[in-house]
């Protein structure tokens, strides 16, 4: 279907496509829902992409569209910022009250309904500032997706406010396979299974959802078949998704030159990313193992606190405060990106880093004189002269 297009009809499905994938429960309402219309035009172009090409669902109505991912399995990286695992508990047990709760209801019975299926359902409650925390980006969560709205009041759980639930979208929002699941392994491991190509689909899903794809991190098979189809994988990541693939010996990187599809950026602005940069070149330093460098916390702390004396004013005192802490949120930062493994005997930073080493422009300490240049007219001079 996508061949019988013009090239303007393609270019928009394309655009449609790496909008899914960023957005994949898309709103009229929320971020980027001004191409809910073109996505709806589309719809049977797209549907027939996805599932050809990684195996995925997608649902396209009026009011959203909803493009069903596989899940990242084990991969703890891919979750959302900031989210604790009692959050994520906390999302799990509203989704399960709203099915029953009806279209409205008040804050105080929807939290009194959250905290008694979470006694049901065997987590201790103690109504703390971390519970509640945790409990207040659950229900923050479920409003950025759409799925709660905030008629009257908020859900920060100071005062009472009444909350509008979109049951169209609520019945949306999961992918696991829950009626096919026994336990809650069996639940991630089924939401993380491959698609109807089977390793084609896991690989590809692979290479569209991450930066990197190292050699090293895939199964035997799923390795081999990407080394044999390397080739024809960046003609279709770049002709369906705007992606750019560079090959190494390694494993493969995917990039996007307009950076839309990203999530989480590296080089960053914040005290974490930008010591994570500047930190890099000692940390790729040590002669590399099996394609990894060797990383060493004292060496990390000791760059850290290094950096956080030579530039007292640049970063925010949050992390200087706590050296051990801010190695820690770096290492989170790069693994997060993943440039960086946990091993048994410390942490592996990946040869991909390297293509993140800063290279200054020059010294800024160092003054050279240029020489004077006296120019022997000017364009306001006249030509006699």
């Amino acid at each position: 279907m996508f061949d019988d297009l013009s090239d303007i009809d393609a270019a928009n499905v394309v655009r449609c496509a790496r909008t899914l994938l960023r957005r994949p429960l898309l709103r009229a309402d929320g971020p980027d829902g001004e191409l809910l219309t073109l996505v709806y035009r589309h719809r049977f172009v797209l549907q027939d992409l996805f599932a050809r090409q990684l195996g995925y669902r997608l649902v396209v109505e009026r009011r959203f569209a909803r493009l069903y991912k596989a899940g990242p399995g084990a991969d703890d990286t891919r979750g959302v910022l900031g989210m604790s695992p009692r959050g994520y508990a906390y999302v799990a047990l509203t989704m399960a009250v709203l099915t029953g709760i009806g279209r409205q209801t008040l804050l105080s019975r929807l939290v009194s309904d959250i905290r008694a299926a979470a006694v049901e359902a065997g987590i201790e409650v103690v109504d703390d500032v971390t519970d509640r925390r945790a409990l207040t980006a659950a229900l923050r969560h479920l409003v950025s997706q759409g799925v709660l709205h905030e008629t009257e009041g908020t859900v920060d759980m100071q005062t009472e406010a009444l909350i509008t639930v979109d049951t169209d979208l609520l019945g949306q929002l999961l992918t696991g396979p829950v009626a096919e699941a026994s336990s809650r392994e069996r639940l991630v491991e089924l939401a993380a299974r491959p698609g109807p190509r089977g390793v084609e689909h896991a690989v590809r899903r692979k290479l569209v959802e991450n930066p990197v794809v190292l050699y090293a991190n895939l199964p035997a098979e799923q390795a081999e078949w990407l080394r044999r189809n390397q080739r024809k994988e960046s003609v279709l990541l770049e002709t369906f998704f705007g992606l750019y693939t560079e090959s190494r010996a390694e494993g493969v990187l995917a990039a996007d030159p307009e950076d839309y599809l990203t999530d989480l950026y590296f080089p960053g602005t914040s005290t974490v990313a930008r010591i994570a940069l500047l930190a890099l070149p000692e940390l790729v330093s040590d002669e590399p193992v099996a394609g990894r460098h060797p990383v060493v916390r004292e060496t990390l702390v000791s760059v850290c606190a290094r950096l956080v004396e030579d530039y007292p004013t640049a970063w925010s005192k949050q992390f200087t405060d706590d050296l051990e802490r801010l190695a820690d949120e770096v290492l989170e930062l790069l693994r997060r990106m993943g440039l960086a493994v946990r091993a048994d005997e410390g942490w592996l930073l990946d040869a991909a880093a390297h293509r993140w080493i800063p290279v200054p422009d020059g010294d800024p300490e160092r003054e050279v004189e240029q020489p004077v240049v006296v120019p022997s007219w000017s364009l306001f001079d006249e030509e006699n002269v």
